[in-house]
């Protein structure tokens, strides 16, 4: 009998039994018989991605439109045992995240649901955004209204806004980096019962409407109450619920700008100079790239790359000052003076040029989508991220660690990217290894593949937190921490009792 009551609690069992129910018709019903494909071909291009996480086919995909559409698509797959994939972003994806792990699941592509309802400049937001708006998209909407992201380098045309709050990627802004959650707001969920649930202003009281009629715009994130519920949905790769908006905090347009390259062989060096940048509030765009990184998202053609990369300084610091609408000239005039005198007292100076590569033509270049290909296919057609968090004093240790475990893996170093982005008020780094490959290198593929997840264990052992695992390492990095994962399974009992959302993913 306890066996028997063990096997009925085991969703994934369950699922297994009835995965097979779900039919063509039955989800044409819901979305439409034009945005229910089983086309091989179609199914193919769901099957895998960038990453090494094994090839799976789903069964369907099924484009939803609205948020009714996705929680009856949720209703139909539990009642069926179906195994459900959200997806909000256009490819190419490269976590895994998206890709299957069991069979005979459906795609939920969310890339259809457009809506932008509202751009508030008062309140510096954007509202009800829906996950198939993209960074290409909601830029020029904001810019309309006199507002810009915070948003991560360069991220693909395709990259959904909702996606990458969810996922947590890093923002280049890191003045305006309050918590680790920004700049996501409020969210609207559907949980694998069926139930839609929102979070932080959103959550009431009144609906949307009678919020907005009242002055609210749904910017809050933290909320129902003392929750702060946004903090499991996030990094949470689709498991706990499908989120059908959200609302992004923005920022004014400054009516001054003044960037700066920092170049230096020693990373120690300009991480110091962040922080006090940071420290002072003097930079609004401030990151950190090696050569390789910096030549890559500059240079299209293989070939400048490769001179770029050369030519270029080992580290490079890029940090832009802005003043706004009042008093400009003179707030700006201030800032500079700041500006010159730490930098002074640092020991470093600025640059208005490297390598041929303006400062003007660089901030315009990390604050757009990227263009085709995507910056980091561009040196050898693959690439592989190994990121992580950590704080300041250990990141120079860590890029050692990395870098001699590339060169004992037989991948030379020198043509790894490294990119540096300080994060919430420079309180910690975020540290990413971008390992360029070629696909069709086969001794390339095997060396990327073992980094990726033989580095883990040590990066770790010298203060790396991998606060957003995927793919082949994530289980690694979950079974560091058993009272987390613990909690985690124990929130995914009650708002997924059935095991249908994203299966196999994380500690699931």
């Amino acid at each position: 009998m306890c066996r028997g009551e063990r096997v009925r609690r085991d969703p994934l069992i369950g699922l297994r039994k009835a995965v097979n129910m779900v039919t063509q018709s039955g989800l044409a019903e819901i979305v439409g018989a034009g945005n229910v494909t089983a086309d091989p071909a179609v199914l193919e291009a769901y099957a895998s991605d960038h990453s090494f996480v094994g090839r799976i086919r789903p069964q369907y995909v099924a484009k939803a439109n609205s948020s009714y559409a996705v929680q009856e698509l949720v209703k139909l797959a539990r009642e069926t045992g179906t195994p459900l994939i959200p997806v909000s972003s256009g490819g190419p994806h490269f976590y895994g995240d998206t890709v299957p792990s069991v069979g005979d699941a459906v795609m939920v592509d969310l890339s259809g649901m457009k809506r932008i309802d509202l751009v508030d400049p008062v309140e510096r937001v954007a509202s009800v955004l829906e996950p198939g708006v993209t960074f290409g998209e909601l830029i020029p909407a904001a810019a309309a209204e006199g507002l810009r992201l915070n948003m991560p380098l360069a991220p693909r045309a395709t990259k959904s806004v909702v996606g990458s709050m969810l996922s947590r990627e890093p923002v280049m802004m890191p003045h305006y980096h309050w918590d680790i959650s920004d700049p996501i707001g409020s969210t609207e969920v559907i949980f694998g019962t069926g139930d839609v649930f929102r979070t932080g202003a959103a959550a009431g009281p009144g609906e949307i409407a009678e919020q907005r009629a009242a002055g609210g715009r749904q910017k809050e994130a933290a909320g129902p109450s003392a929750m702060s519920l946004h903090r499991l949905l996030q990094g949470a790769q689709g498991t706990m619920g499908i989120v059908t908006w959200a609302s992004a905090r923005c920022e004014l347009i400054p009516t001054i700008e003044q960037p700066y390259f920092l170049a230096s062989g020693d990373v120690t060096r300009l991480l110091e100079a962040a922080h006090w940048l940071i420290r002072l509030r003097l930079g609004n765009e401030l990151l950190i790239l090696n050569g390789a990184d910096m030549a890559a998202l500059t240079a299209t053609d293989t070939a400048r790359q490769a001179e770029l990369a050369a030519e270029l300084p080992k580290w490079i610091l890029f940090f832009n000052l802005g003043a706004y609408n009042h008093l400009p000239e003179m707030r700006m005039e201030g800032q500079i003076q700041d500006t010159r005198e730490l930098l002074q007292r640092l020991g470093v100076q600025t640059s208005q040029s490297l390598a041929g590569v303006g400062v003007q033509t660089f901030l315009e270049t990390v604050r757009r989508p990227s263009g085709e290909p995507y910056w980091k296919l561009r040196p050898r057609g693959g690439c592989q991220d190994i990121f992580f968090l950590t704080t300041n004093d250990k990141v120079p240790a860590l890029v050692e660690i990395m870098a001699q475990a590339a060169d004992a893996a037989g991948y030379a170093a020198g043509k790894m990217g490294i990119y540096l982005q300080p994060i919430v008020q420079g309180t910690s780094t975020h540290v990413e290894f971008n390992l360029f490959y070629d696909p069709s290198d086969d001794a390339e593929v095997r060396a990327v593949r073992g980094l990726a997840t033989s580095t883990i264990q040590p990066l770790m052992n010298a203060g790396a937190f991998f606060s957003r695992p995927f793919g082949e390492a994530a289980r690694l990095i979950m079974n560091r921490d058993a009272a987390s994962v613990e909690t985690l399974k124990k929130f995914k009992a009650i708002v997924d009792p059935a095991g249908i959302l994203n299966p196999g993913k994380l500690c699931f």
